[in-house]
């Protein structure tokens, strides 16, 4: 079978031959600026001395760090072996001591065999210092300590009965042997105490082996370990003679060492390794160090003269560089300075020339050339007349000439007309100085040109403009006038406040109610300018103002309009415009008197419309105290009426005769003519005033009217009288509109409800609404219900709505009617105004007592 065909391998890239990289080098070394291979030929031996440093720092830095690692890597191996030999003595030690415990649980034994067992025990082992039995009350049962024992293994032991009567907590004082024996106790396993000191002053640990039997919990086999013997005996000597090992706690605190004072407050060592000492546990650390005792300065003296010779080496490179960088810098800054004058004198817009002493043209500048439309070479060498002075003016060129050759040139320049190559003319200002050398002397002048036919032409426009808003301020009827803010003094006035007031200040002031500087920058000092570093338009905006003012000087009202303008000297004025609105305001006035009277017949209409209804209401009381009088008279002259008789009949009179008074008193409240005052009134006590003359006319016509006041509502700032009015039209018209429908009595309801709402508009509102059962109205109706003149009823004149609507506009709130529908048919008719409530109106709390809802009359026939 065919093998697929394998797939060439792209041969790699040979190098480029070493004369071909050289030619290289050198075609980008050519291309380099002097300056660029100055610095590259400088920095070439530096960066070699420096890589020469870094590769001395690196070889010591790896050798230090190599021995760093073998020395860490001894301690920690040190720190382990010592650990293993300390773990497997222990570990030793605890299965011997299981076996004697079980052997004394097993089967008791007497004093003498435990201590024959405990002897051998101590013996053997040098690092432990007594082996205890202990019972479960805590009282030594017998124990053998090291210092009672003998060279000899076969001589008798001392007699340790007498030591039975101890208690144990006696013989170890301290809380860690007890915590271990408690612990030993719970667990019933072998339990190792915390390091502590023992009444011989020596460290020592404990291990607690329990005695259980068939009963359970029988006590311990206490071994006390010295940790000065463990590390001596345990540690071997070569280990020891190279490194330290100790004993520490959590906390840090050495215990004991291998190597004398060594404690906390000893120096730090240079490498350390701690391991956790099993199966003591308890936080009992073996730490191996190892301290350093050579001089690394000593050691490293090739080190150090290297890096001494290094840094020499670099000092003079960078010397030498700073040299050259200096000098470069330098040229550089010559050269920067000849392109930037250069490109000044082409970027200007002022056009520049020079002539010498003798009037020759030595220099133009591109806007001069730009200017006159000759070239640099036409204008070089020219002498007078110049191709650009026009042919018409040589003589006037030439004089002006004379006088620049003279040094006789104004300082605030020349206006002249010069001519282009094309031939057309332009304006311009030439400024004329002497052009002074190097060594001070004079060597010819120096002339700036000025194009100046926009300027001009915008000038002319300004003055044009100016003369034209001069003209219409004279020809204003109102007066016109600006009052510097800082000097007071009038800056200007058109015709009108000259004819009026004269030409002075004062009635400016008038006007503006004395307040000509702004209150927000009202300063004591006077020789400091207050508005000095303000931005312009918040100066401008400043205390703008407008008010109404009468002038007892012409006898004229003035409607004033005042505001802060920055004047054309930069400082700031107040501009006043003052117009005459006597005609105005007496119309006005004339209007609220008239006002003032229609209300007033709009109220002896209402009472007139009520008359018959409020003299039937008198009729009853009247009657009643006439039967009273007719009835005491007849049982005086019968003489069958004792006092106590005749108390409570004249009582019932009196009664009666107070009512009449009450109605007369409230209808001449209505009708009495006085001026519109507004104060702090109750809601409640306007609609219970209303509800008092409305009665009359709801039992008339025989409608059933009910209210609800909501408690607690805020009180108003507003006239009692009009509002009155106001709800007492709107209750009459609601109960004709029922009477003359001839609705059914099912429907001959008229609802007046007072809530306090929050409208987006008027923010927090009291509304007034006013349902009757009626007909309602019609869509066109209801679009011109509020015209004056405009009534619904045949014989109405169309004032009493419109005046309603009136009354509450002028107390800032809203009035409107709607049609209440039930499906498609008209239900009724609902009319509603809302009164704004001030934000710090308080609630009145003298009806909170009353319920929200109340019938007050349900008169039904």
């Amino acid at each position: 079978m065919p093998f697929p065909a394998s797939t060439p391998t792209p041969s790699p890239v040979p190098p480029p031959p070493p004369g071909q990289t050289s030619r290289l080098f050198w075609r980008w070394w050519r291309k380099q600026s002097p300056s660029q291979q100055d610095r590259y030929a400088t920095l070439g031996p530096l960066v070699s001395v420096l890589l020469f440093l870094v590769a001395i720092i690196a070889a010591f830095w790896y050798l230090r760090n190599e021995e760093i690692e073998r020395e860490q890597e001894s301690v920690k191996r040190d720190t382990e072996v010592v650990q293993q030999q300390i773990r497997m003595r222990l570990v030793e030690n605890q299965e011997q001591l299981l076996r004697m415990a079980r052997e004394i649980a097993m089967k008791p034994a007497s004093t003498e065999a435990f201590t024959r067992q405990a002897g051998d025990f101590v013996r053997a082992r040098p690092e432990v210092t007594s082996v205890t039995w202990v019972q479960t009350d805590a009282r030594v049962r017998a124990f053998r300590s090291a210092l009672s024992l003998s060279m000899d293994p076969d001589a008798p032991s001392e007699d340790t009965s007498a030591d039975a009567r101890l208690d144990w907590r006696e013989q170890f004082p301290g809380g860690e042997p007890m915590q271990a024996f408690q612990q030993a106790r719970e667990r019933g396993s072998a339990v190792y105490s915390r390091p502590y000191i023992n009444a011989q002053g020596a460290r020592t640990i404990q291990l607690h082996m329990p005695l259980v039997d068939r009963h359970g919990f029988a006590g311990t086999l206490v071994t006390e370990y010295a940790l000065e013997s463990l590390m001596r005996y345990l540690v071997p000597r070569e280990i020891a003679s190279r490194h330290a090992m100790s004993l520490v706690e959590v906390s840090g605190v050495v215990l004991t060492s291998t190597v004398g004072g060594v404690n906390e407050r000893s120096a730090k060592p240079t490498f350390v390794h701690d391991v956790v000492v099993t199966p003591v546990g308890n936080g009992l650390i073996l730490r191996g160090m190892g301290f350093r005792t050579s001089s690394s300065l000593v050691g490293n003296t090739l080190f150090w003269m290297v890096v001494a010779l290094s840094g020499f080496t670099l000092w003079t490179l960078m010397g030498t560089l700073r040299h050259m960088r200096r000098r470069s810098q330098i040229q550089k800054t010559l050269v920067q300075e000849t392109n930037f004058r250069r490109a000044m004198e082409n970027s200007m817009l002022t056009g520049m020339r020079t002539i010498d002493l003798e009037g020759r043209i030595t220099y133009v500048n591109p806007a001069f050339c730009a200017m006159s439309g000759f070239s640099e070479e036409e204008l070089i060498g020219c002498v007078p007349p110049y191709p650009y002075w026009p042919k018409d003016r040589l003589e006037e060129f030439n004089r002006m000439f004379q006088q620049e050759l003279l040094g006789r040139s104004p300082m605030g320049g020349i206006e002249v007309v010069m001519q282009r190559r094309d031939g057309s003319q332009f304006d311009a200002r030439m400024y004329v100085s002497p052009l002074i050398d190097a060594q001070g002397d004079q060597t010819g002048w120096m002339t700036s040109v000025t194009n100046i036919t926009e300027a001009k032409r915008v000038r002319d426009q300004l003055t044009a403009a100016h003369e034209r808003f001069t003209t219409v301020l004279e020809g204003l009827d109102a007066a016109v006038s600006v009052v510097s803010v800082q000097r007071g003094e009038l800056l200007f006035a058109n015709r009108s406040y000259r004819l009026w007031f004269g030409a002075n200040p004062d009635a400016h002031v008038q006007l503006t109610g004395g307040q000509v500087m702004p209150d927000e920058v009202i300063d004591g000092d006077e020789s400091v300018d207050d508005f000095g570093g303000l931005p312009a338009h918040s100066l401008t905006n400043a205390g703008s103002d407008t008010r109404e003012v009468f002038m007892e000087g012409v006898q004229k009202w003035f409607d004033v309009r005042a505001r802060y303008v920055q004047w054309t000297d930069g400082n700031l004025a107040q501009m006043l415009i003052a117009t005459d609105v006597t005609v105005r305001r007496q119309s006005e006035e004339a209007a609220a008197r008239q006002a003032e009277k229609s209300q007033f017949t709009s109220r002896l209409i209402t009472m007139g419309e009520m008359a018959s209804t409020v003299a039937h209401e008198l009729n009853q009381p009247l009657a009643a105290i006439s039967n009273y009088c007719s009835g005491m008279i007849s049982r005086v002259q019968a003489g069958s009426i004792d006092n106590e008789q005749l108390v409570g009949a004249l009582e019932k009179t009196s009664r009666q005769a107070q009512r009449a008074g009450q109605i007369i008193h409230r209808i001449r409240q209505f009708v009495k003519r006085s001026e519109p005052q507004r104060q702090v009134c109750r809601v409640r006590d306007i609609t219970d005033a209303v509800l008092e003359l409305a009665v009359f006319e709801m039992k008339r016509r025989r409608v059933t009217l009910n209210s609800a006041v909501a408690n607690r509502l805020p009180q108003l700032m507003a006239d009692p009288i009009l509002i009155e009015q106001v709800l007492l039209n709107l209750l009459k018209n609601a109960a004709e509109a029922i009477d003359s429908a001839q609705m059914p009595q099912s429907r001959r309801l008229i609802d007046l409800r007072v809530q306090l709402r929050r409208t987006e508009e008027q923010g927090q509102v009291i509304e007034f609404s006013v349902t009757d059962g009626g007909p309602g109205m019609k869509e066109e109706m209801l679009a011109r219900l509020f015209e004056a003149f405009h009534s619904t009823k045949a014989e109405g004149l169309g004032i009493g709505l419109s005046l309603c609507r009136s009354i509450i506009e002028s107390h800032h709130g809203r009035i409107k009617a709607e049609n209440i529908y039930n499906e498609p048919s008209v239900t009724g008719c609902r009319f509603t105004f809302t009164l704004p409530v001030d934000n710090g109106a308080v609630a009145d709390f003298a009806d909170s007592g009353l319920p929200p809802s109340n019938d007050l009359l349900a008169d039904n026939p």
